[in-house]
């Protein structure tokens, strides 16, 4: 594998296509932020300490992902997905989780798209090419491999100066006990298995969170489940028209305030990205269930032994991609511009919508239709290392029920590394909001989710 930070491969390829990138363009125009509510700072609980160890994610702003996952919101359907998977004049191929109908907003359906896309590229392709992929996460490491194993010559451009895209891993065996993993980690049994036959085994790396406890002001409850959301989602699909979850529960008579509900709703768009007020109801992501799957290894490691071999930029956002039935034209976020074949497009869901990446002509309608009918979830990760424990659970999920803490659902690592970890996981808009936050109001706002959880250890004293 070779990596650089930016390489330039400008060569014939795209023929005329190279002229169209070489006149002078503007850049296009970053979206302007929406103005939103000031949200109070928050204020640290004296019962949970301050965390000797800490990291966490911010998925939702970083302009390379401007989110985590896809999903389908009210009055969209997995064809939307089907659409934005269809080549533009077989020279613009779309691969990632938001073109996958089967599995979506996983990594097996990053792998599985990436697999097709890749599989169209080279029937529609000649002997030998110079194909570009654009993004270096799970599906343009996997297109990528199968592109150069079948000869053609391939070359990967990353954004980030890292390789991984929305897959973390940050290895320091002196702070954790396991590599802290601050993107897509998380695993249901179906998942591990399908990723073990797709990508690589990866059985023996994991850890098992399989029992779970809900938490109130009271202490341990029952844990949640799914069943008031299930009974208003068969209601809703008699209505005329396709409602939101959460539209859906309130013509249920089901009150969303009410606290037991309010979890379920907030591990369900911990685990998937979706918002429930947005999400649709006629096809909406599955309840996940309360066994999960933990990677414990540096999962890069996996990912870099299909990149042996190929050439990799990092640090090379692509800004625009022009296209003809010659070839495509790609041009950096630094200016200069490079001729190739053919183009894989493994681009985040939000980085399209928010045009982080122009399209000369403008994609068609079906495919800019399809951009705009999907969703962008949001999942962001905090883990946090306590030098003592402060809780009395051996539950190793934890669901948060009644308060107003924005992280409703946590991990507890402690049955399986022995030391006093927590990861809390939040989704949806709450997701959002806390990726906004400072570093210091995000440790406050995760220590005072916490803080049902040291109140019963604290008053025993």
């Amino acid at each position: 594998m070779s990596i650089t930070r930016r390489t330039l491969l400008v060569g014939a390829g795209a023929g005329a296509v190279g002229l169209l990138l070489a006149a002078c363009t503007p850049e296009p125009q970053p979206a302007p932020t929406r103005t939103k509510t000031p949200m109070p700072r928050p204020t640290a609980p004296e019962s949970v300490p301050a965390p000797a160890g800490w990291l966490r994610s911010t998925w939702a702003t970083d302009p390379y992902s401007l989110g985590s996952v896809s999903y389908l919101p009210a009055g969209a359907d997995p064809s939307e997905r089907e659409r934005l998977a269809e080549p533009v004049l077989d020279r613009v191929f779309f691969a990632g989780e938001a073109t996958d109908s089967a599995n979506p907003g996983t990594v097996v359906g990053a792998v599985d798209a990436a697999r097709r896309a890749a599989l169209a590229l080279i029937a529609a392709a000649g002997d030998t090419e110079r194909i570009a992929v654009v993004g270096a996460g799970a599906a343009g490491v996997i297109a990528a491999r199968m592109l150069t194993d079948a000869g053609h010559d391939v070359t990967v451009f990353e954004a980030r100066e890292r390789l991984g895209g929305r897959i973390r891993s940050e290895v320091d065996d002196e702070q954790w006990p396991v590599p802290p993993q601050l993107g897509a980690w998380l695993l249901s049994d179906d998942e591990l298995a399908a990723l073990s036959d797709r990508l690589v085994d990866i059985s023996d790396e994991t850890m098992t969170f399989d029992t779970a406890t809900g938490w109130t002001a009271d202490g341990e409850a029952a844990t949640v489940d799914g069943a008031a959301i299930a009974a208003a989602l068969q209601k809703a699909e008699s209505a005329a028209s396709d409602p939101s979850i959460a539209d859906a529960l309130a013509a249920s008579g089901v009150s969303t305030d009410d606290p037991a509900l309010a979890a379920s709703l907030a591990w369900l768009a911990a685990m998937t990205g979706a918002d429930p007020a947005r999400a649709s109801s006629w096809y909406p992501p599955d309840f996940p269930a309360d066994t999960v799957h933990g990677v414990t290894g540096d999962l890069i490691t996996f990912l870099k032994e299909h990149l042996d071999g190929l050439d990799v930029t990092t640090a090379s956002p692509v800004v625009r991609i022009a296209y003809d039935d010659r070839g495509v034209s790609l041009r950096l976020g630094t200016g200069e511009a490079l001729s190739y074949d053919r183009v894989v497009v493994t681009a985040p869901l939000g980085v399209l919508q928010k045009q982080g990446i122009e399209f000369a002509p403008a994609l068609p309608f079906a495919h800019r239709g399809a951009i705009s009918a999907l969703a962008s979830g949001f999942v962001e990760t905090v883990w946090m290392r306590f030098d003592e424990p402060f809780w009395t659970t051996e539950a190793a999920i934890w669901h948060v029920i009644g308060g107003d803490g924005l992280i409703r659902t946590w991990l507890n690592l402690q049955p399986a590394t022995g030391e006093p970890v927590l990861v809390g996981l939040v989704g949806g808009a709450d997701a959002e909001q806390f990726a906004e936050l400072s570093e210091r109001d995000a440790a406050v706002a995760a220590r005072a989710s916490l803080a049902f959880f040291a109140e019963p250890a604290a008053d025993e004293g």
